[in-house]
């Protein structure tokens, strides 16, 4: 079967195969580049997301970004930040909860700032310098959780912090996003901006606080209830679901609620949970990691232009994360600050989803989205094997694989 005859079913074979063929083709050329890094002792994560741009319409031309795609890896994501949340305890978050707020407020500012400057001096509009620096802003947490899962590094303190200011950083990017889709608009609703960022807050704090202790005591009652089969792990993907809906109607990520939804269950389910949500993470997460390769274009690389502008970008990505995230904990010394700083880069999907809407909006041109995207995949590509230096000789891996079932 050439290369050619794939791409043919895949574009106008019989409906049904059409679906089957999509997952065969993501899934498989995901795991097998996975496999090949993992042998040549580079992240698999990486090969994940090369896979994309292999298959995708740079190269292959096999598979093109599309909703259904799309709805995997949000699936795909939502679980593996779920089944890292029921490996953090609450009391965890709470207690390096003022570093994380410093991590976050800074991890947003410096980026905006430089993204803004750097769109300004290149001669951009404002609007568009703007929403350059809002994409910029937002961590891809779902990058580093992976890693950090998959290295046993979770319970490090650099770790717990990282997805602490994950959380408050989500909530001051996506109050970010709105205040700068408004000045797209035209108009700018400041009552409705503070009552977003109310519920935001409100709706994480209150989770964080009180969700742990409520779970410990409805769990027990409702598990003593249930008869049908794999009760539990239903109760925890309805808890899982349920906080998403809930977090986005607050006014923050679906993938924010899901991990809320695992880290308020930690304490209160049986590993059996835990291995059922690790198989549907483990069938998921490839679909979210190629999805980002997808998006790639090489052919905007044939613009030196372009090529220039998004080689500034991309630096002033990383080191402004680098140094605003690690500025805010310098406090646990050098160490763990550059271990914050560089679990802070990757953007993902993040990035490019504020590059959609500033598209959808018509405030950003062809170049500037093709800038973001490159810059979007090009942080999240580095932060792996970054990732693998700063943590050097803290790594668990063979207890994190028994757990998690990933290497």
């Amino acid at each position: 079967m050439t290369l050619d005859y794939f791409a043919l079913l895949l574009a106008s074979g019989p409906e049904a195969v059409k679906l089957p063929l999509a997952m065969l083709v993501v899934f498989a050329s995901a795991k097998i580049l996975d496999e090949l890094f993992e042998r040549f002792h580079q992240p698999g994560i990486v090969g994940q997301i090369l896979a994309g741009v292999v298959i995708g319409p740079s190269v292959l031309g096999w598979m093109a970004p599309n909703d259904f795609l799309a709805a995997l890896a949000e699936l795909g994501v939502m679980f593996l930040l779920f089944r890292v949340g029921l490996e953090v305890n609450a009391s965890d978050l709470i207690k390096v909860g003022p570093i994380a707020a410093w991590v976050a407020v800074l991890g947003v500012a410096v980026p905006f700032v430089l993204g803004w400057g750097i769109l300004r001096l290149w001669g951009e509009p404002q609007i568009e310098s703007i929403f350059v620096g809002a994409a910029m802003v937002a961590t891809s947490i779902g990058i580093t959780a992976q890693v950090l899962a998959a290295k046993g590094l979770l319970q490090e303190r650099a770790s717990k912090i990282i997805l602490a200011a994950a959380v408050i950083d989500d909530v001051l990017g996506l109050l970010i996003l709105a205040l700068v889709s408004s000045l797209a608009k035209g108009t700018v609703n400041v009552l409705e901006l503070a009552l977003t960022a109310t519920l935001a807050i409100g709706f994480t704090v209150i989770v964080v606080k009180w969700g742990t202790k409520t779970m410990k005591k409805v769990v027990p009652r409702v598990r003593e209830q249930l008869r049908g089969a794999e009760a539990q792990f239903a109760m925890a993907m309805i808890l899982l679901f349920a906080l998403s809906v809930l977090a986005v109607y607050a006014g923050v990520a679906a993938i924010i609620g899901a991990f809320l939804a695992g880290m308020v269950l930690a304490e209160s389910v049986g590993h059996r949970v835990q291995d059922l949500a690790q198989g549907v993470t483990e069938f998921l997460v490839p679909f979210f990691l190629a999805g980002i390769g997808l998006h790639l274009s090489l052919s905007a690389l044939s613009n030196w232009t372009t090529v220039t502008l998004a080689g500034l970008v991309l630096l002033a990505a990383m080191f402004s994360k680098f140094i605003g995230c690690g500025l805010g904990a310098y406090r646990l010394g050098w160490a763990d600050a550059a271990r914050v700083g560089v679990g802070m880069i990757p953007r993902g999907e993040v990035g490019m989803v504020v590059a959609q809407i500033g598209q959808s909006l018509g405030v950003i041109g062809e170049h500037v989205y093709a800038v973001v995207v490159l810059m979007s995949v090009a942080t999240t590509l580095v932060a792996p094997p970054l990732l693998k230096v700063a943590f050097r000789g803290l790594a668990k891996p063979s207890e994190a694989e028994e757990r998690f079932g990933i290497g």
